[in-house]
Order: structure tokens, then C-alpha cells, then sequence
């Protein structure tokens, strides 16, 4: 095989988990190589809070909170029970306070506890939350890296970059940090505009990859292994049709041009085996001009009714836990507030500008609910008498149909106000509601180690995968913030810690 160059290990992806990965293995003194499809390193992790469900580390410890890794494993057992993904589940608990001693000591690495509710009732609950944040890293301290970062979702949707003179915050402080420790080693590669198109197999071992530049396409060899952890498919419209993901590839959260499933698509060519393929990290969207979705939670007033000007959920409920509801129930759906509300009543990302709103046709004002359902398409009757009923359950402190209110987590973000707030001064508004995601959930089989695994439940000798590039071993259930992130940085590191020992 004639190669372009020569690494000990590819990593492919930008994300949190890929570049966790990457610094595992570059921080070893292994020759890593990160590909990245776009121009711009953190894909969606760039986008997100920055949350981090990695369980009873040091963080935590700091912060004072009672988390544990046995309290997590109750969580998680009660969640998820014992059924298929015990061995994923022990081997992540495992991994946390490990990683995150590991991260802790780069000196560009530095977390602290915020709190976020888990999102279930269930035994071993931290009911503030036991996730955690990176801080702010100002923008000196990147340089001229700084613009390879991702920017907010507003402003890269809007080809802006990253406001000038503020610290990048939130999942770009994550994302900045990991490419300032990562190019601190000396041993890494990071390269934009190289989207993996092939793995290459030489007698049975994934010996590398064939990846597509600007200047045509090149191989590169990775001698300790390959790891995918490149995003999922939720950007392809066609794939998500295949697979059955409800939603729609114009309304998820990813960056543009990124998240197609090429990943997946390479290793499945080679024999491996896939999992959860109709699934996503689901959440409400707030309709924008153009067909785009803003991810929207912390309702903190109004009301969702579906088409039958009905409410058919929580409103206030997790948002993968409400964006099942919205997938289980007939649109369109709108958002009902009144002039109590100075503008949407929940947080939107990116945030509505309501006149922008209006124009588009996307939101709609009356002073009265029948004017209201009129514009909409929504029943009158029905839209009073749900309307009606809510106002009952705000005037009494108690939802009899859904219980809002009731959890920490729908509390968490009224800032100690009401969870019921009646919709009863006009004008009345209805915006339009519907399902996005963060990223499908679903992909490579793989083993506790990061390996993938093939139709016939063996390793794929030389090949890795984390992240949404893998099946997620919570399978249909979304347990906390940031456990997309964490189980990504968890079986990466645990997949370059295989690499490690495969070829000690």
C-alpha cells in the first residue's frame, strides 16, 4: 500500500469524543492524525452547554453534591436495567474518574460542577444535577487556533465567527480547550477539509483510511488503529428516511455539511454491524425562516397544544423527553403564550427575533383565541376549552392532566416563579412548534473497549468508534445533560487505552 502519511492513530471528527480520543493519544506520544470534513473543528459539541455526564469524578468532589459512581450506577440501572448494556454501563463508570483526572491534568483542561438537573425520577438521581462545564477560555489563550473553532449556532448558521474580544464559552470553551491541549503534545495533525470517504483493510486489520481533499483524495495509514467518532447521520435526509428517524434533516442541530453518516456508511462496507438506527437525541424546535429548528427548552410559560388545539404533554418535561411526545402526536403544534411573556417564554437556540417571526408566518397574534385558532388552522372550541383548563390547573398550583411543575427539572429554569403561568392577556400568541434533535443515536456496534463489532459479534481488528458514530448503550433513554458528550470522551479514551495495550 502506497501511503500519503503515516500515523499511529486517525481519528475521524472534531467533536468532544473525537478529540478526547485524540488527546489520549497524542499526549502518549502517538502520532494522531484528526480529520475533520469541514473548515471548522467541534461540530455539534461546539454548539451544545458544554454539559458533561461523567459521574462521580473528582469535579464533583470539589463541588460537594453526594454523587458517586455507585448512586450513578442506581440511576442507570433503574433507567436502563441490566439487559444488554451492563458491560457498556460498568466499563463507562469506570472510565469517568479516570478521564477526568486524565483531562484535569493538561494544564489547558478545567471543569467545574454547574447545576442541571438529571432528567428522571428514579434512584440514585442527583436532583441539582452531576454534570459539569469547562470554563470560559479566553480567546488569547487559543491564538490564531481561535478560528478554527466553531462558532454559536446564530452566528455560524449566519456564516459569522466568534464575537470579537469574548471568551469562547460553553461547548466551544470544551472544544478549545481539547485543540489547545492536543496541539500542546506536538504529536497531532489536525486537518480541516478531509472527510473520510473509505476504510482500508489489509489482511482482516483496518490498517487506515482513505479521506478526500481539496487537492483529490489521500491514504493514511494508522498503524494502532482508526477511531469514528465523526457525528451521526441525522443530515441526511435519505438515510434517516432508510432507517426511520422521525423529524427531518433541515430541522437538526447539526452543522451544515456535517453529520451525513459517512463514518457509518465506510465501516458498514467493510462488514460491520449497526444498532438503534431510528433513534436521535430528540428535543422541540422552534420553527425559523427557512426551514431551520431552533432547539428550544425551559418552558417557563404557555402552553403546547398539537393540531386538535389540544395539550398532549408536560411542556416543561426534558426535551428528548418532550420531542418523543411531539414524535407520538399528530402536527402542527404550537407554543400558546400571552402579553405576559416579552417575547418566547422558553430559551430558544439559536434565539427568535419575534418580528422576524411573525413575518416569516411562523408565529401568529390575536386578541382573541378564536382570532388565534382562526390564523392557525387550530379548532376553536377545542383551543378555548384547553386554554380554559390550563388557566384551572395555573389558578390552583397543580396540572391534574400533566403534572407540571411537580419535578425538579421543571422548575429548575422559572427561577423560583410558577411552572403554571395563566394565558390570559391579550394579545395571544402561537408559535410554531416541531421536532428536532441534537443527533441520531444510532450506529456502530461496538464492544466496551470502542471496538466495532462485525455481523458475526467479533472485533474489527484496527477499528474504533464513540460518539454518535456508535450505538449509544442508553439506548431509547436520554438519563442527564451531557451524556451525549461524556459516554463519547469515555469510549474514545477507552478505545485509544485498547490501541495502547493491543501493541504494547
Amino acid at each position: 500500500m502506497a501511503w500519503d502519511d503515516e500515523y499511529d492513530v486517525v481519528v475521524a471528527g472534531s467533536g468532544a469524543g473525537a478529540l478526547a480520543g485524540a488527546l489520549a493519544a497524542a499526549s502518549g506520544g502517538l502520532r494522531t492524525a484528526v480529520l475533520e470534513k469541514t473548515a471548522l473543528v467541534g461540530g455539534t459539541s461546539a454548539y451544545s452547554g458544554s454539559a458533561i455526564w461523567l459521574p462521580g469524578t473528582r469535579v464533583q468532589e470539589r463541588a460537594g453534591i453526594g454523587d458517586s459512581t455507585e448512586s450513578a450506577r442506581a440511576y442507570l440501572r433503574a433507567l436502563l436495567g441490566d439487559d444488554g448494556n451492563a458491560a457498556h454501563r460498568e466499563a463507562f463508570l469506570e472510565t469517568a474518574p479516570e478521564l477526568v483526572e486524565f483531562l484535569e491534568r493538561d494544564p489547558a483542561i478545567e471543569f467545574e460542577w454547574r447545576a442541571f438537573p438529571d432528567y428522571f425520577d428514579a434512584p440514585g438521581r442527583v436532583d441539582m444535577g452531576r454534570s459539569f462545564v469547562p470554563l470560559d477560555l479566553p480567546v488569547e489563550r487559543l491564538g490564531e487556533l481561535a478560528g478554527l473553532v466553531r462558532p454559536p449556532v446564530d452566528r455560524d448558521r449566519a456564516g459569522r465567527g466568534h464575537a470579537a474580544g469574548r471568551p469562547l464559552a460553553q461547548g466551544r470553551a470544551l472544544i478549545g480547550r481539547l485543540l489547545l491541549a492536543i496541539t500542546a503534545t506536538g504529536a497531532s495533525d489536525v486537518r480541516t477539509g478531509t472527510a473520510l470517504t473509505e476504510l482500508i483493510v489489509e489482511d482482516g486489520q483496518v490498517t487506515g483510511v482513505v479521506a478526500m481533499t481539496a487537492g483529490g483524495p489521500v491514504r493514511l495509514r494508522a498503524a494502532r488503529g482508526v477511531l469514528l467518532a465523526a457525528g451521526g447521520f441525522e443530515s441526511s435526509a435519505e438515510l434517516r428516511e432508510a432507517r426511520g428517524v422521525p423529524g427531518s434533516a433541515g430541522r437538526t442541530m447539526a452543522p451544515d455539511g456535517a453529520n451525513t453518516g459517512d463514518a457509518i456508511t465506510a465501516a458498514m462496507k467493510i462488514g460491520a454491524s449497526t444498532g438503534l438506527l431510528d433513534q436521535a437525541w430528540f428535543c422541540p424546535g422552534l420553527a425559523m425562516p427557512g426551514g431551520r429548528a431552533a432547539f428550544t427548552l425551559g418552558f417557563r410559560g404557555g402552553l403546547i397544544v398539537d393540531g386538535t388545539g389540544r395539550r398532549f404533554a408536560n411542556e416543561s418535561l426534558p426535551y428528548d423527553r418532550m420531542g418523543r411526545c411531539l414524535a407520538a402526536a399528530d402536527a402542527p403544534f404550537y407554543l400558546v403564550f400571552d402579553a405576559r411573556s416579552d417575547g418566547l417564554p422558553a430559551i430558544s437556540i439559536p434565539s427568535a427575533a419575534p418580528e422576524e417571526q411573525f413575518a416569516a408566518g411562523l408565529w401568529h397574534r390575536a386578541d382573541t383565541l378564536a382570532g388565534l385558532a382562526a390564523k392557525t388552522g387550530l379548532p376553536a372550541a377545542a383551543l378555548a376549552s384547553t386554554v380554559e383548563r390550563f388557566n384551572g390547573f395555573a389558578a390552583e398550583g397543580a396540572d391534574e392532566d400533566f403534572h407540571r411543575g411537580e419535578d425538579p427539572y421543571d422548575r429548575y429554569f422559572t427561577g423560583g416563579g410558577p411552572c403554571l403561568v395563566p394565558v390570559d392577556r391579550q394579545p395571544y400568541v402561537a408559535a410554531e412548534i416541531v421536532l428536532s434533535d441534537l443527533g441520531t443515536k444510532g450506529g456502530l456496534r461496538t464492544d466496551p473497549d470502542g471496538r466495532v463489532l462485525s455481523g458475526a459479534d467479533e472485533p474489527i481488528p484496527g477499528l474504533y468508534a464513540a460518539g454518535n458514530t456508535s450505538a449509544s448503550f442508553t439506548g431509547h433513554v436520554y438519563p442527564g445533560p451531557g451524556i451525549p458528550i461524556g459516554t463519547a470522551m469515555a469510549f474514545a479514551y477507552r478505545a485509544v487505552q485498547h490501541m495502547r495495550r493491543n501493541h504494547a
